[in-house]
Order: C-alpha cells, then structure tokens, then sequence
C-alpha cells in the first residue's frame, strides 16, 4: 500500500438520502424483485398462522376430551337396557369429580351408527350399546377402577373410555401439523435469503462502475456493501408489510365469510388474538432485516472476490 492509498481518509455515512443518489431505483429490476419478496413474505404468515392455529386448536380440543368420559352400557339379556343406563348415570353423577352424567337412549346410539348403516335404522332385536356423556369437573380425582367396580358391583355391564387415546392421536397430529408448518416457514425464509442474495449480486453487477469509483476514491467494502445493505431493507420492508397485509386479509376472509365451520378449525382467531397480529407486525421488519443481511453478506463476498 502507497503512502497516499494510506492516508485517505473513509467515507462519512451518507446522509438520508444519499444511498438513493449513490444506488438509484431501477423500477425494472426492482419490481420483479418485490412481487416475489411479497410473495414469499404472503406465504410465510400463512405458514406461521397455520402452525399457530394447529396448536390452539389442538389445546382446545384436549382439553375438551379431558374434560369428558363416555361409558357405554351394553344390553344383557333379561335386563332393561334403558334403566341401566340411567341407574348408571344416577350413580356416576354422584362421584367426586363429576359435573354431570347424561344417558343417551337407542336413538342417539342409532343415529351415530346412521353414517355407516345408513338412514334405514338397525334391526330392533340387534342389541346396541348405550351411551352415557360424562362431564368432568376435577380429573385428579376421577377414579376410573372404582367407576367400574361400582358398575359391575349394580349388575351393569359397561365400558369406559376416558378419550385418552383420542388425546394421544390429536397431540401427534397437531406435533406433526405444527412441524411441517415450522418446516415450511423455514423452506420460505432460507428461499426468501437466496432470492435477495442473488438480486444484490446482479444489482452489484449492474452498478460495477459505482462501486469501482467508490473504492477509488477510498470506499471501504464496508461502506459498500452497507449501501447496497440500506437499499434492500427498505425493499424488504416494504415487500414485507405488503405480503403481511395480504396474508391478514386472506385469514380474516375465511376466518368471517367462510361457511364451513369445520374447515376452520385450525385458523387462529387473528381478529383478537395478540399473537397473531403482533407476527403479522412484525412480518415486515424481519423481512427488511433478512433481505438487508442477505445483501451484506452477498456483496461483501462479491466484493472481497473482485479487489
């Protein structure tokens, strides 16, 4: 290094303003470059609201379950299907830990059975088990052993199902759900990083004589690539806040106009739901910040490659 390369001195930072000077916006390349940004930025809140919905949906229905036990009364010969069933209820009403019990008759019972057999009906002499809808108050103090003895010591031939398994398949769906949400939402910003990695390298390309005349005059890679830094956060950010803006219309579009209920089950609430809107605020700075890193590494790389 001469003594004159030496002693220049470094840039200053450019004041509001002069990133724009120095970097002017191409609309051509530009363009392109936020639709796809905004795109991908879109697909992300999707993908972090739906992992969102598949865990509060599947709290909510676990905690339904272990709220609840069905016991199901089968028919014995020379005995009163029905009377059983309420002379159970009657007794499991009266149990610590219990809100309610509720007998079912044959009708309920038929009509659960209507998907498989069909609206016909069954065989009037075909022996179908009852059901008894438990509601539970305290599950600590539910003593699942004792309910059946009680059951079996009245002469009541029954089952209980505390939904434990069903518990069991929801909690690794909603994992499995939750997992492939994250994994996606990963995919889309590893995507987002290299789209703007690659559209700072082409925009470095097409400015070479800015930055050759920058470094000539005793610009840093730094200061350089803190240019190119400034101008792809400000991309990012807008990018962001319209892919965000997209993503809350769509949810809230389905969430209030959509008619099957059952399809919704795991779209989050984001009208009232502080979580998902603050990820929906909050959308738009990470992306700036992704797409201002992605274009710093890059063009420092680049940059270190070319001197």
């Amino acid at each position: 290094m001469t003594e004159i390369e030496a002693t220049k001195p470094a840039l200053p930072k450019p004041p509001p303003g002069g990133n724009a000077k120095l970097l002017p916006p191409d609309e051509g390349r530009d363009r392109p470059l936020f639709a796809v940004a905004a795109i991908l930025v879109f697909l992300a809140c999707l993908a972090a609201l739906g992992a969102r919905g598949a865990w509060t949906s599947s709290e909510r229905w676990m905690a339904d379950l272990d709220q609840s036990l069905t016991v199901q009364i089968r028919p014995v010969e020379n005995r009163d299907a029905n009377a059983d069933a309420q002379t159970a209820a009657t007794l499991i009403a009266g149990l610590p830990g219990i809100e309610a019990a509720t007998a079912r008759d044959r009708a309920a019972s038929e009509a659960l059975l209507e998907p498989w057999f069909g609206p016909g009906g069954l065989p009037r002499d075909l022996p179908v088990p009852l059901l008894i809808d438990v509601e539970v108050s305290d599950p600590d103090r539910i003593d699942l052993d004792g309910l059946a003895a009680e059951l079996r010591a009245a002469g009541i031939q029954a089952e209980i199902d505390d939904h434990g398994r069903w518990s069991d398949a929801i909690a690794r769906a909603s994992q499995l759900a939750r997992l492939l949400a994250l994994g996606l939402l990963a995919l889309i910003v590893g995507a987002a990083a290299a789209v703007i990695a690659f559209a700072a390298r082409a925009s470095l390309a097409a400015r070479r004589d800015v930055a050759d005349a920058l470094h000539v005059v005793g610009a840093t890679d730094r200061y350089i690539a803190g240019l190119f830094e400034r101008r792809f956060f400000s991309l990012g950010l807008k990018a962001g806040a319209t892919g965000a803006v997209f993503a809350a219309a769509i949810a809230i579009l389905v969430a209030v106009g959509g008619r099957n209920e059952d399809a919704l089950t795991f779209l989050p609430a984001i009208l009232f739901a502080p979580y998902e809107i603050a990820a929906l605020l909050a959308a738009p700075v990470i992306a700036g910040v992704i797409a201002a890193l992605s274009a710093r590494l890059a063009v420092e790389e680049e940059l270190r490659n070319r001197w």
